[in-house]
């Protein structure tokens, strides 16, 4: 049963005597834990969500492309904010994806976030028809002035065929709901240039998504990630994350082997687009952690594939000892 107090929401993790603060550090995009199409495994979510805790991270994402939110039911994303806000009981901030095709649905599944006491929303632009720079600007703009929560903004190009350009989301941080930028165009280059136009926001949170390249982002001043990996093995994450704000460089080049060594394995079996997706879910059964179950049109991993995986995990784990 869910004992949220929807009527008196606890104050943002965000803010501090009255002041925004940057959001930093490793925030894991988590799995949707699924039974089956309809069904959030929520046995599995809280083993999930207690790892991820007990691995150091610095905040919880859902709902993201590695939540799987595009296949899952509007039923399903609205369980999964309501049973994420209760087990994580703002012990982290709480971040929730809006993205869709209709700026209805994303009012109503941020407002549903804000009643459960989310700290802010996410949201990559509306895909299938591909805006302009123009056209995402007025978008986002206006969807900010009708959220109850802060905005972060979130660079897709693969999924949404459309790139925000530096000077637009320049242009979209002017409203002061916009608070930050998750990237997952895997382009350094690209995400430099973001920097670089936002170089006077310091209070603007500068997040990558491919975990490949935080170890270098972190360093050339970027604020952290968004990682999917880390809901297999929060603490590398966090360490890395560590090492490379504290400037470490023998620890970092140690620790990006092993992120290496998981993207070149638990990513690759098979070579389909959902490859990684299902990596990770199998990775997460084997483990223990949460059922493996993938919402439709994808299927999870036979036994020949599940193998692959098992001989990852057993390298990676051997990696980390």
């Amino acid at each position: 049963m869910n004992t949220i107090n929807k009527t008196n929401p606890s104050p943002s993790l965000l803010e501090r005597a009255g002041e925004r603060l940057p959001l930093k550090g490793i925030i894991p995009p988590l799995v949707t834990p699924l039974l089956d199409n309809d069904t959030l495994d929520i046995k599995g979510l809280e083993n999930l969500i207690e790892r991820l805790i007990k691995g150091g991270v610095h905040g919880l994402f859902i709902l993201g492309t590695t939540g799987e939110a595009q296949s899952i039911s509007y039923c399903v994303r609205r369980q999964m904010i309501e049973e994420t806000s209760r087990i994580n009981n703002k012990r982290l901030p709480l971040l929730v994806c809006i993205s869709d095709t209709s700026i209805t649905e994303s009012i109503k599944l941020a407002q549903i976030a804000a009643d459960c006491g989310a700290d802010a929303v996410v949201s990559a632009p509306p895909y299938y028809y591909a805006p302009s720079q123009v056209e995402l600007a007025e978008f986002y703009l206006d969807l900010a002035d009708r959220l109850p929560l802060p905005l972060f903004l979130y660079n897709m190009p693969s999924h949404t065929k459309v790139n925000f350009a530096p000077e637009t989301i320049r242009a979209i941080a002017e409203n002061k709901k916009v608070i930050g930028f998750k990237d997952s165009s895997a382009n350094a280059v690209y995400f430099q240039s973001v920097m670089t136009a936002m170089k006077d926001r310091p209070d603007f949170s500068m997040l990558v998504g491919p975990e490949e390249i935080t170890g270098e982002v972190v360093l050339m001043g970027g604020y952290g990630g968004i990682n999917g990996g880390a809901n297999m093995f929060p603490e590398l994450y966090v360490d890395l994350y560590n090492a490379a704000a504290a400037e470490d460089l023998q620890e970092v080049r140690r620790l990006q082997q092993i992120i290496m060594q998981i993207s070149t394995t638990i990513y690759t079996v098979g070579k389909y687009g959902s490859s990684y997706l299902k990596g990770v879910k199998c990775a997460l059964g084997l483990l223990g952690v949460c059922n493996d179950h993938l919402a439709a049109p994808f299927n999870k991993f036979k036994e020949p594939e599940k193998e692959k995986i098992r001989q990852a995990l057993d390298k990676i784990q051997a990696m980390l000892k």
